[in-house]
């Protein structure tokens, strides 16, 4: 079976770094190579551009792919969203230049001004004049739109946005979100006919294991045979706090799992209560 991945850009080194963590990692590193074999029996990893990603997964070229939810959208492609992922959050926004004063989309819109907007994203672009009542014509660009109004190809843009400051660097403010995005894993939407099937949903549970233990962790910790009742009511547990019987008849040793952010309260209430030897260990999947 195969993955399309991004070759590049902002969603490949998460990407790369995910499939790791699900146990998933190229055998051979080529910066020249397309096809990367895995540690995987017959899994190999297609590296492609992130918005071809959608086309070729619905072709039935890769298996599964991880994109960005905005490419999916572009594209039109008929697949799955099987799994929305943990990085490459950012908005897709309308944004023009700071100079104008104008505040927001409907303030633009009374004006009647009409415009030349810059985008990559030209379906998504049209969707949203249409959806908005905006005078436009759209630029269609594959490169940096930010630099499109200073040379005066363009009035504005509608671009991707992490953090804002490309956009303020070239004198543009976002008077508007077009739409909030991600990466996602996608599939086809006959993936389940596929004779890959079994191997895919493999692959689904492992990323899914991965994302289910972010931001949690493991307590191990020994609990006195007349303390047990008290440390177990104040710890919180997936399903229940696991406890086992130590060689000593009057210790047990009691195992839960922990919301990282919960932590410092969760250790301190379990020692007042009367836990001892707490060990904290990080988790790399959780399969449910």
């Amino acid at each position: 079976m195969r993955i399309a991945i991004p070759n590049k850009g902002r969603l490949q080194q998460p990407t790369l770094t995910l499939l790791q963590m699900a146990g998933i990692k190229p055998t051979a590193i080529d910066e020249r190579a397309l096809i990367l074999p895995t540690n995987w029996e017959g899994v190999e990893l297609v590296m492609v551009r992130p918005e071809d990603i959608p086309y070729i997964v619905e072709s039935g070229g890769a298996d599964l792919g991880i994109t960005g939810h905005d490419y999916v959208v572009e594209s039109g492609a008929d697949v799955e969203e099987l799994l929305p992922l943990d990085f490459g959050n950012a908005q897709i926004v309308f944004a023009i230049p700071r100079n104008w004063g104008v505040d927001s989309i409907d303030e633009l819109r009374a004006s009647g001004r009409e415009l030349r907007i810059a985008t990559k994203y030209y379906n998504i672009a049209l969707s949203y004049i249409s959806q908005k009542n905006l005078r436009a014509k759209i630029v269609r660009i594959s490169g940096a739109a930010e630099v499109m109004p200073y040379l005066g190809a363009a009035d504005a843009v509608i671009d991707v946005m992490s953090t804002g400051t490309t956009l303020r660097v070239h004198g543009l403010e976002p008077i508007d979100i077009v739409m909030n995005t991600n990466a996602v894993l996608i599939a086809s939407r006959e993936w389940m006919r596929r004779a890959e099937a079994d191997k895919i949903e493999l692959v689904v549970t492992m990323i899914k294991g991965v994302l289910a233990a972010k931001g949690k962790k493991m307590l191990f910790m020994n609990v006195p045979e007349n303390s047990l009742q008290k440390v177990l009511s104040v710890l919180p547990a997936m399903l229940a706090p696991a406890i086992t019987k130590l060689s000593r008849s009057d210790a047990w040793e009691v195992i839960t799992v922990v919301d990282e952010d919960m932590l410092p309260l969760v250790i301190a209430k379990a020692k007042v209560a009367g836990a001892k030897d707490i060990v904290v260990i990080d988790i790399e999947k959780v399969i449910r």
